[in-house]
C-alpha cells in the first residue's frame, strides 16, 4: 500500500492559522462511511446526528506550555528547547534547536535562573535528555516560562493560549491538542447530555509524533510513534454498558480513537481501564473494533491521520471529501473545520 494513495493536493491557505472567535462556528461536513453521501452544516449543530444512548469519547489531556527560551550558561548562545516526554525524577526528553551548541554536560538557564537545565543524554534529529533543576512545582514554573508549542504549519501568534485547550483540558502532558475537542464549548456539551447522549472522558498525551511525515514509500513500513494513555473504571463500564446497550460510540479525535481500538483489540472487543503505552498504526484493511463513528479534523495529505480516517470511511470516500472541503474553502488542520463520520 503507497502512501501516495492518500495523497491530495491543499492550497496552502486554507491552512486556519488562527481559531474562530467562537468554538461551535467551525464548519461541519457529515461523512456517511457506508454510502460516502456529505452534508453540509455548522458544528453547533452535531446534535442533529447524535441520538440518545450514544456515547461521545472525549480526550481529557492538557497541553503543555512545553517551549522553552533559554540561554547556555557558558556562552550566553540562545536556545529553545521543546519538551516531549517525562522521564524520572524531573528529567525530559526534548528536541533542540540549535542542537549543535547542546552536548552532553552543557548547562542552560531560564527566566534568568528561574529554572536551570543540564543535558544528560543526546541523540540523533536534535533529541536531548534534560535534568531539570527549580524551586516549587514544576508545572507552575512551566506555565510561567514556557509557550505553546503550535503545530509547525501555524505561522501566527496565538493571542489566547487556552483557545489551543479543549474546554474540558484537565490532564497535563499533551505537546500537542487533540483539536477535534476544541470545536466543544460547556453549553453544547450541556446540551448533548440533555438530549440523553453520555459523555465519556480519556486520556492520550499527544506527542510530536503526530505531526512527523511518513518518510517511506510503503505503509507498511512507517514506525509509528508511541503515546501514553490511561482509561479510567467508570469509562470503561460506561462504554460497555452503552455497547450492550445499543449505544453508538463516537470518538471525538484520532487520540481517543486509537486509544479505544488499543484497548478493545487487546480484549476481544470489550472495555478495560489501565494504562500504558500504544503505538497502533491504523490504515486501510483495519477491522474496527470499538467504535461506531469520529469526529475529526481535516488532516495532511499523506499523513497517518488521513489514513486512520480512510480505515473508517474507506480511501475513496474520504479522498472525494477531502477534495470537495478543498473545493468548498473548508478550513484545514488544528484550527479549522470538522468532519463527523457516521
Amino acid at each position: 500500500m503507497k502512501v501516495e494513495l492518500f495523497d491530495f493536493d491543499l492550497p496552502e491557505e486554507l491552512i486556519a492559522q488562527v481559531p474562530l472567535k467562537n468554538r461551535t462556528d467551525s464548519r461541519l461536513m457529515v461523512l456517511n462511511k457506508n454510502t460516502g453521501d456529505l452534508k453540509h452544516t455548522i458544528f453547533k449543530d452535531i446534535k442533529e446526528y447524535l441520538q440518545a444512548g450514544d456515547c461521545l469519547v472525549l480526550n481529557d489531556t492538557r497541553v503543555l506550555p512545553a517551549r522553552l527560551f533559554g540561554v547556555k550558561k557558558d556562552t550566553g548562545a540562545k536556545i529553545e528547547i521543546l519538551l516531549l516526554k517525562q522521564l524520572e525524577n524531573d528529567k525530559w526528553e526534548t528536541l533542540v534547536k540549535p542542537a549543535k551548541r547542546v552536548k552532553e554536560g552543557t548547562e542552560i538557564d531560564f527566566g534568568e535562573g528561574l529554572l536551570k537545565a543540564v543535558c544528560t543524554e543526546t541523540s540523533e534529529h536534535g533529541g536531548r535528555t534534560f535534568q531539570f533543576h527549580f524551586e516549587g512545582i514544576f508545572y507552575e514554573v512551566l506555565d510561567q516560562l514556557g509557550e505553546m508549542p503550535l503545530p509547525p504549519y501555524i505561522k501566527e501568534q496565538l493571542d489566547d493560549r487556552e483557545r489551543y485547550q479543549t474546554v474540558f483540558a484537565r490532564e497535563p502532558g499533551s505537546a500537542a491538542a487533540p483539536t477535534a475537542g476544541l470545536h466543544f464549548t460547556d453549553s453544547l456539551m450541556d446540551e448533548i447530555r440533555g438530549m440523553g447522549v453520555h459523555i465519556a472522558f480519556i486520556t492520550l498525551h499527544v506527542g510530536l509524533g503526530t505531526f512527523r511525515p511518513v518518510s517511506v514509500e510503503d505503509v507498511l513500513e512507517h514506525d509509528m510513534h508511541s503515546e501514553f494513555y490511561t482509561v479510567t473504571k467508570d469509562t470503561a463500564d460506561l462504554l460497555n454498558a452503552v455497547r450492550s446497550n445499543g449505544g453508538r460510540i463516537i470518538t471525538v479525535g484520532t487520540t481517543s480513537t486509537r486509544t479505544l481500538e488499543t484497548i478493545a483489540s487487546a480484549n476481544n472487543g470489550q472495555f478495560t481501564d489501565g494504562s500504558g503505552w500504544t503505538n497502533i498504526f491504523i490504515y486501510p484493511g483495519y477491522e474496527f473494533k470499538a467504535i461506531d463513528g469520529m469526529i475529526t479534523n481535516f488532516h495532511l495529505p499523506k499523513s497517518t491521520l488521513i489514513m486512520l480516517v480512510s480505515a473508517l470511511a474507506g480511501r475513496e470516500n474520504v479522498l472525494h471529501a477531502y477534495n470537495t472541503a478543498v473545493s468548498e474553502r473548508y478550513r484545514f488542520f488544528s484550527f479549522g473545520d470538522a468532519m463527523l463520520i457516521i
